[in-house]
């Protein structure tokens, strides 16, 4: 499968595709409105979609501030899911990272998500806290999470 993933910059013509991934991850999906405005009018915003066969099947974001880096958001079409594609998305998103100068990446994850906890730890991510009802769907807490990228 990796052999036939092309990762790439999001634009805004694959605004459609994306939103159609986040209303089938989260519960309390962005709108289209929100990635527009990330990829036409923030500065520090990056945005990267991965795609099979001419296909978009996952997307990540990150903002990269002085040398400090935040997933705002990563995901995979559900049928797309346990075949790598998030776990090369997600490394190829830290090297950018790292090549704008990061040293540290940072992202939230839901406590009840072990699935992505276990990628996030696979990929040198170490829990660093506890943000309480982080999510607004249900009040879950988020498990803050961070990696060295130097």
């Amino acid at each position: 499968m990796e052999n036939s993933l092309t990762i790439r910059k999001m634009t805004k013509e694959d605004i459609d595709s994306v939103y159609e991934i986040e209303t089938k991850s989260f519960a309390a999906a962005w709108t289209k409105e929100s990635f527009f405005h990330e990829i036409e009018q923030n500065l520090f915003a990056r945005y990267l979609v991965v795609e099979h066969h001419d296909k978009i099947v996952g997307y990540c974001g990150l903002w990269v501030i002085m040398d400090d880096a935040q997933i705002t958001n990563i995901a995979v079409l559900p049928e797309y899911r346990g075949k790598k594609i998030g776990e090369a998305l997600l490394t190829f998103s830290m090297q950018l990272a790292r090549e704008l100068s990061a040293s540290r990446l940072t992202l939230e994850v839901r406590v009840s998500n072990h699935v992505a906890q276990g990628l996030y730890k696979k990929l040198g991510f170490v829990q660093g806290g506890i943000r309480k009802r982080y999510y607004t769907d249900n009040q879950e807490d988020a498990l803050l999470m961070w990696v060295n990228l130097k």
